[in-house]
């Protein structure tokens, strides 16, 4: 079969006619169902689409053992049988000859056939090396957002049990990180508020950054039928392009790309203004208020135009459709997720529905959406930023349940920090500390930004690449191992939509050649390296699927995204069914927080948050001066400049997205008649932008930036002026001549500082006109711009053989390394053991108080117990506490010049009799700044030791951390006491 070819029964041709036929409805969209099939199949097997986050229910039609055709599920709540363009069309892949079929491994710098045995021994032998020598936290995991939800728990358990690591993200950090935080910044947890169904009922619809019709074209179905019936809802759209939906608007705000965020504190400024807010709701089931007003008091419509070019009369008239409206969804995607204070400003998409008290009832909620159909599994199985069961790593009774669940020592929970996002990862790739990298299900050779930076970090030599796909990607042609995964269709799993919808996907047919499913992938690596319980059990002992789902079950038990109520059974026959699904919603939850209580509680919530402009995360105590007590929280944040912007040498705005025919990086996609459809790249620009860089419709350009450039077909028009979108599918992969295409050449590496998803929605360019007799209006011709990923490849073969086999020796791994934890750990004991000659010599000489003096005896004490529980772990880590004052250490050095530069050793001769109240008070404020030298040096302490599972020297930092509070708050008492006195009074001045 040639997978470009169209089906031959079919009931509409979905690439020219994306959308299909309108079927007008009010209150429940009518049944449809679309189908495409090569020949009649023999069985039919249940599934769901994995080509959008939308989740839409199908059935795989088998004939002789290969997938033949697919049909929409009548029955799924999800789709009510319809079919898009990409899951009508996409199945074929799975028929692609270059699929990869067998295990590879780099040896004499290719990438050459071999067996399982040999490709997982390899991987396990770098693996217990590293262990050895460089410890589990060299070990680092990036995965997708399409796997199954068995297959994401298993890898968490593999990171987070087995290797005790942190190191684990998934590229959904790139796509759907800030709609999960911006969730947990508002309502406590993660988890969409909103369901499809609202869409049915709602009078608006306020779509920020989501062109649906693009990316999830069921749903946008679902909208045009509610459109074209009876009653139809007012549709605002946030977009600076004039895309499909913006087309079909009640009304387009097209502000420029990184203002989403004043533009949002001007709509609530205006609720404020015209008392669209509902008062009982906000009384009652939110907090922050006060703060919020005041911050969106300074976005007028006048100040929003001059921040975003968004006339005032359109802000007037978005904000009375939003502020009046019966019922309201608002929806948000990449367009707010990739853009400039993405975290904060999808807050304030959830701000505006709390304001209204639009939330929890028929035709109002928050669609926070995802990317990738199973972003949301990732994000509760914890491999991409949280933890299990959206447990709060701050929360030690969160953690002990794990412990409890895969009965492990609590202390091998790593909850020292968030898991570790990739832009980290790449940082600790780049300086060295982590030296294997396993890739499954993703491609960043394509999808990162700023890829000469990614190129140059993956083909590090030292550096261990794993890379699991289902083909012969841009990333898999630069790793070390390669090994062929089954994909949909071949196995069996579940995975959620973005509402929430689970859907089980059975296997239809047998995997090609040796592939293996992910599960059975990561179970092998469990299993040959030997992971045990605390009972020396197997500590991964699943076989099967199911096996799994039943485990997850336990440890979703309790939790928001509940699955108790779920089986394989269940699951199968009939719809897709919503979590949370427990004894109380056996039949599961259409919408959440419906009583108006979120998932808030101080010992409930996923997170305690965030600052919105600095991204620090909220303390424990911080949060509880809140209060939020099961109410939503609304998060104010004002608006700051993009970090890059245009200027004269670079004068147009970037953004990159999708195309409605591609998915991500088109290894599926790209491999099926949707390729025809949407062949190349292109840089869409403004008519004034276009005629000031003096280039036409269809005519190939250079678009450059301060990190590369690319050589694209020009098509004008559909996009405010100053601004550019490029598509971020292509890559290398089907290259045929050449040219730099990737939008990632020009991407810059910022992130948000809360979700860390990069800022693909942001940066500035230039189009450069390709100077003749090259420039025509064909794609024909030599380069201008050449592709760097081959020199990448070449790099990857030239790695040293030591990188690529299972020998490098513990002296390869160690050469010229030295581990820092000492000297840190010395240095903060020497500067606490220094605290005795300041308690009992300098300040006595700096203050003549009695009241000070008796509250030195007690510090020095309070001291001497703080040098006392860091001494044994200071000694048994290399520092000679015995010897320290006649050896004169580097770290004793570094700690007596801090002591000397607060407290001057010439300035103890000086009789305590002149000393002014104003010396007293400058004396306690430099013993101020050297305990908090102390307190950062024991912050740092803290995690370095949970990251070496060290109980003893965990609870020897803590008490550390005690003795110092208390100096602390001896210090702060006493400035307090004194300041009034000494600074109101006027004093004498001295002659």
């Amino acid at each position: 079969m040639d997978c470009f070819a169209a089906p031959a029964i079919r009931t509409r041709d979905a690439i020219e006619d994306i959308w299909g036929p309108r079927t007008p409805y009010k209150d429940e969209w009518p049944t449809r169902v679309d189908y495409a099939l090569d020949e009649e199949p023999e069985a039919w097997v249940q599934s769901a689409c994995v080509l959008c986050s939308n989740g839409c229910g199908l059935d795989i039609g088998v004939k002789d053992g290969r997938v033949v055709g697919v049909r929409g599920r009548a029955t799924d709540r999800v789709n009510k049988g319809r079919l898009g363009p990409k899951g009508l069309t996409g199945w074929k892949a799975i028929h692609s000859k270059d699929r990869l079929t067998y295990p590879m491994v780099r040896k004499n710098g290719r990438l050459e056939r071999a067996t399982w045995d040999e490709a997982m021994g390899l991987i396990v032998a770098k693996s217990k090396e590293l262990q050895k020598h460089l410890t589990n936290h060299s070990i680092a995991f990036y995965t997708s957002g399409q796997l199954f939800l068995e297959e994401y728990y298993a890898l968490a358990l593999v990171g987070k049990a087995g290797l005790h690591t942190l190191h684990m993200d998934g590229n959904t950090r790139l796509c759907t990180a800030t709609a999960a935080a911006s969730m947990r910044e508002s309502f406590g947890s993660d988890g969409q508020p909103g369901s499809y169904a609202d869409i049915d009922y709602t009078d608006c619809l306020f779509m920020v950054g989501h062109n649906t019709a693009t990316t999830q074209t069921v749903l946008w179905s679902r909208i045009l039928d509610r459109l074209e019936g009876p009653l139809p809802p007012k549709l605002v759209v946030v977009d600076p392009r004039l895309s499909e939906t913006a087309r079909k608007a009640t009304l387009h705000l097209a502000p420029r790309v990184g203002t989403n965020l004043a533009l949002l504190n001007g709509i609530q400024h205006l609720m404020f203004k015209n008392g669209w807010i509902d008062e009982d709701y906000v009384s009652k089931h939110v907090i922050g208020r006060s703060e919020s007003e005041k911050v969106v008091g300074e976005y007028d419509p006048d100040t929003v135009e001059k921040v975003t070019g968004v006339p005032v009369k359109q802000l007037e008239e978005a904000a009375r459709i939003i502020g009046t409206a019966k019922s309201l969804v608002s929806t948000a995607l990449q367009g707010v997720y990739q853009s400039n204070q993405a975290t904060a400003s999808a807050c304030q998409i959830n701000n505006i529905n709390l304001l209204r008290g639009m939330i929890g009832k028929p035709g109002c909620g928050i669609l926070q959406m995802n990317g990738q159909p199973t972003a949301q599994n990732n994000r509760e199985a914890g491999c991409d930023g949280e933890f299990p069961g959206f447990r709060n790593h701050q929360n030690p009774t969160h953690m002990k349940e794990l412990a409890e669940l895969w009965n492990i020592d609590p202390i091998h929970v790593p909850h020292w920090n968030e898991p570790t996002h990739v832009q980290n990862l790449l940082n600790y790739i780049e300086s060295g500390s982590v030296r294997m990298f396993w890739i499954s299900g993703t491609n960043p050779l394509v999808s990162l930004p700023n890829l000469t930076r990614i190129r140059n970090l993956l083909t590090q030599p030292g550096l261990f690449v794993v890379c699991q796909d289902i083909y012969m990607t841009e990333t898999a042609a630069i790793a070390d191992v390669v090994l062929p995964a089954a994909q949909w269709g071949e196995k069996t799993g579940c995975f959620t939509n973005a509402d929430r919808t689970v859907h089980i996907s059975h296997k239809a047919v047998e995997p090609p050649g040796e592939c293996k499913s992910d599960l059975d992938i990561f179970l092998d690596y469990a299993k040959r390296m030997g992971f045990k319980d605390k009972d020396g059990n197997d500590l991964i002992p699943w076989t099967t699927p199911e096996e799994v789902f039943e485990a997850w079950k336990k440890v979703s038990a309790g939790r928001p995204c509940d699955y108790t109520g779920l089986s394989y059974e269940r699951l199968t026959g009939g719809s897709g069914i919503q979590w949370p699904c427990n004894e109380k919603n056996p039949q599961g939850t259409e919408r959440l927080y419906t009583d108006g209580v979120f998932p808030t509680d101080i010992d409930y919530c996923e997170s305690f948050g965030h600052d919105p402009e600095t991204g620090a995360p909220y303390t424990k105590q911080q949060y509880m001066s809140m209060n939020p007590a099961g109410r939503a929280i609304l998060k104010a944040c004002h608006y700051s400049p993009p970090l890059e912007e245009p200027d004269e040498e670079f004068p147009l705005r970037l953004s990159t997205g999708r195309k409605v025919h591609q998915f991500h990086t088109r290894t599926k996609t790209g491999r099926t008649a949707l390729q025809k459809a949407c062949p190349e790249p292109e840089v869409r620009v403004s008519e004034k932008d276009a005629a000031s860089a003096g280039v036409s419709d269809g005519e190939m350009v250079i678009v450059r930036s301060r990190r590369g450039a690319v050589e694209l077909k020009c098509s004008v028009g559909g996009i405010a002026e100053g601004q550019v979108f490029v598509p971020f599918h292509f890559g290398y992969w089907d290259s045929q001549d050449g040219r730099a295409r990737a939008a990632n050449e020009l991407t810059f590496d910022r992130w948000d500082p809360i979700s860390k998803q990069p800022y693909f929605k942001s940066g500035a360019v230039r189009l450069e006109k390709i100077p003749s007799p090259t420039s025509t209006n064909t794609s024909t011709g030599a380069p201008h711009i050449r592709e760097q990923h081959s020199d990448a490849i070449r790099k990857a073969a030239a790695k040293s053989a030591a990188a690529t086999t299972a020998s490098a020796s513990a002296s390869d791994l160690a050469a010229g390394r030295e581990r820092q934890l000492e000297h840190w750990l010395g240095e903060t004991y020497e500067t606490a053991a220094q605290l005795e000659q300041i308690y009992t010599t300098l300040l006595p000489s700096l203050i003549d108080d009695l009241e000070v003096e008796a509250g030195l005896r007690v510090l020095r004490r309070i001291g001497e117990d703080m040098r006392a529980a860091l001494a044994p772990h200071a000694r048994r880590h290399g520092y000679d506490v015995e010897d320290r004052l006649r050896s004169g250490s580097s770290r004793r050095r570094a700690a007596q010049a801090l002591r000397d530069a607060l407290f001057p050793p010439d300035r103890e001769s000086e009789t305590t009799a002149r000393r002014s109240p104003l010396e007293v008070l400058r004396a306690l404020q430099a013993l101020a700044v050297y305990l908090a030298h102390i307190e950062v040096g024991l912050t740092a302490l803290l995690p370095a030791a949970q990251a070496l599972w060290d109980e003893a020297f965990v609870e020897a930092v803590i008490k550390a951390q005690g003795c110092l509070d208390r100096m602390q708050g001896w210090v702060r008492h006493q400035v307090k006491v004194r300041s009034p006195q000494t600074l109101v009074v006027p004093v004498r001045k001295e002659e």
